[in-house]
């Protein structure tokens, strides 16, 4: 059964012909409204997060120095929302898991050598079916395929876990709001450009949300709170969403529609400094598990005009604290007007595209205005009332950023753990059909996302080359078949690795797809220079 047909068959539609690339537009064209069938292997598939096993705190990393300069695009989100997208390159070959901080340059994918070799996630995240868009649905509002909604559920468990491992704990919250909310919050006297017109609802108007930290604010002050429980530390990965005009949205960089990975921690003053200095460390470890590079950490300050809260006292404690996590997290940094949020001082992870495009992936602020506005409280050891602060973090910023320019990044070739499809296993006949499906069989329970690529698609190399960005290929022919449970590996870069038995296979495979498991995967040099086997951290 092939990919497409089957998630089609499952809406009532028997899927039409495949869709040859030649049929795909480029960025600067209309979306496709041909077939999503893509021209890549097909077959059984599972859809388990992978096998490894669960993450434990980490220690904290050391943060990247800042590079040189590129050129900044517009000012791209307000306060609390970091622009979200994902950073920097030095573009790798295909069959790079993208540890840590990128190094070298290698050799791009066979496509896409046009275009001055730089990806558009545009056009490859329409060409291997992640996303789509409809004039019917509305500009700004992408959907997400099926290979697609893997990347995003994979990467927003990612989050979840590693959230969880450093303390937080998840809440959700609705999308929509009273407009007297945000008449508290300061969003509707600062931010209403920028957000839909309120809906009557009866005497009420409701607006949907431009950011979460309101919500989350009326979530801790629904109960009463000692300073023994603090720091509190709340996330969510919710939906939020901006007034965007027209001529700024493109792919899933700038959406109308946004799901944001956002936190805030409620804490003491003498809390606040370790607290933020945590998130930089967290953002810190995400971008080395994702393959991001950090380009330079900017300090956002108000600017001119009546944009920003009126409290130039607020201002100088926030940005004084924040100067101090700066320091003590051992980065250089940059200040830049007119950058900041309306209610307080940010710390913006910048980063840059293939293009060449400087944009804030995450953010990390110390904010004493949503606190003073919401009336928020906790009582001290004294017995008494006492004023939390109010840290506002958000790891990878949108998902929809994120997930932008990771495509961008790793050109389609995601980390094997992050992968749609890890394992392909490619039957040389229909006589070995009924091993390859046993085996993916076998793959699925483990936990590994796999399917079969059967000898209906195409020759055996052709078929190599459509799953040419799966991280592991597992071919099964007439001597694999006698031999019993055998298959012959090749991994993503093409490098063939030998023959392995089926409980092997799965071993390693389990293994090298383990969320987070670090530099060195397929073959590409480790970051001593040595190469790794396809298990993880077996030198050759």
């Amino acid at each position: 059964m092939r990919r497409g047909d089957g998630w089609r068959q499952g809406c009532g539609a028997s899927g039409p012909p495949r869709r040859t690339r030649s049929a795909v537009t480029d960025s600067k064209g209309p979306p496709s409204t041909g077939s999503h069938q893509r021209a890549g292997p097909s077959g059984v598939r599972g859809s388990a997060s992978g096998c490894g096993k669960p993450l434990v705190p980490p220690p904290r990393p050391a943060l990247p120095s800042p590079h040189a300069a590129c050129p900044v695009v517009p000012h791209d989100d307000a306060g609390e929302c970091p622009g979200a997208l994902s950073p920097v390159l030095d573009v790798r070959s295909p069959g790079a898991s993208a540890p840590g901080f990128l190094r070298g340059r290698s050799p791009l994918p066979p496509f896409r050598r046009e275009e001055n070799a730089m990806y558009d996630h545009r056009r490859l995240g329409r060409e291997l079916e992640l996303f789509d868009t409809d004039p019917l649905m509305g500009a700004g509002l992408p959907y997400w395929l099926p290979d697609g909604a893997v990347v995003r559920h994979t990467l927003e468990e990612y989050v979840r876990e590693i959230e969880r491992a450093a303390g937080y704990r998840h809440v959700y919250s609705p999308v929509l709001g009273k407009r007297e909310l945000y008449e508290i919050s300061g969003h509707w006297s600062h931010y209403s450009d920028d957000m839909f017109p309120p809906m009557r609802l009866g005497s009420e108007e409701v607006v949907l949300r431009p950011s979460l930290c309101p919500h989350h604010a009326l979530i801790y002050r629904s109960r009463s709170h000692s300073y023994r429980e603090l720091p509190l530390r709340i996330a969510e990965l919710g939906g939020m969403y901006r007034s965007e005009l027209s001529g700024v949205l493109g792919g899933l960089t700038r959406v109308r529609s946004i799901q944001l990975n956002d936190a805030h921690i409620f804490c003491t003053l003498d809390q606040a400094v370790d607290e933020a200095r945590d998130a930089l460390a967290l953002i810190a470890r995400a971008y080395a598990d994702l393959g991001i590079r950090a380009h330079r950490y900017r300090l956002s300050l108000p600017g001119e005009g009546g944009k920003y809260v009126a409290d130039p006292g607020l201002w100088e404690r926030a940005t004084g604290l924040l100067k101090e996590v700066l320091a003590e997290a051992g980065v250089e940094y940059e200040e830049a007007a007119g950058e900041a949020a309306f209610y307080g001082p940010k710390i913006d992870v910048q980063i840059v595209d293939p293009a060449g495009r400087e944009a804030t992936l995450s953010t990390v602020q110390i904010d004493f205005h949503q606190p003073e506005r919401f009336d928020l409280r906790y009582i001290g050891a004294d017995g008494a009332k006492h004023r939390p602060v109010m840290v506002h973090r958000s790891i990878i910023g949108s998902v929809e950023r994120v997930v932008a320019h990771l495509v961008e990044v790793h050109g389609g070739a995601f980390p094997a753990w992050l992968a749609p499809v890890q394992l392909v296993v490619l039957p040389v006949g229909e006589e070995q059909r009924a091993r390859g499906e046993e085996l993916v069989r076998r793959a699925v329970a483990r936990g590994v996302r796999a399917e079969l690529a059967g000898p209906e698609e195409g020759t055996l190399g052709a078929r190599i080359r459509a799953a040419r960005l799966v991280p592991y290929q597992a071919v099964i022919g007439e001597r694999e078949a006698a031999a019993g449970d055998l298959a012959a590996v090749r991994l993503r870069g093409g490098r063939r690795v030998g023959a392995a038995g089926g409980g092997e296979l799965l071993d390693r495979v389990c293994r090298g797809v383990r969320r987070g498991s670090g530099p060195g995967r397929h073959g590409e040099p480790a970051a001593d220079g040595v190469t790794v086997r396809w298990e993880a951290g077996e030198p050759e």
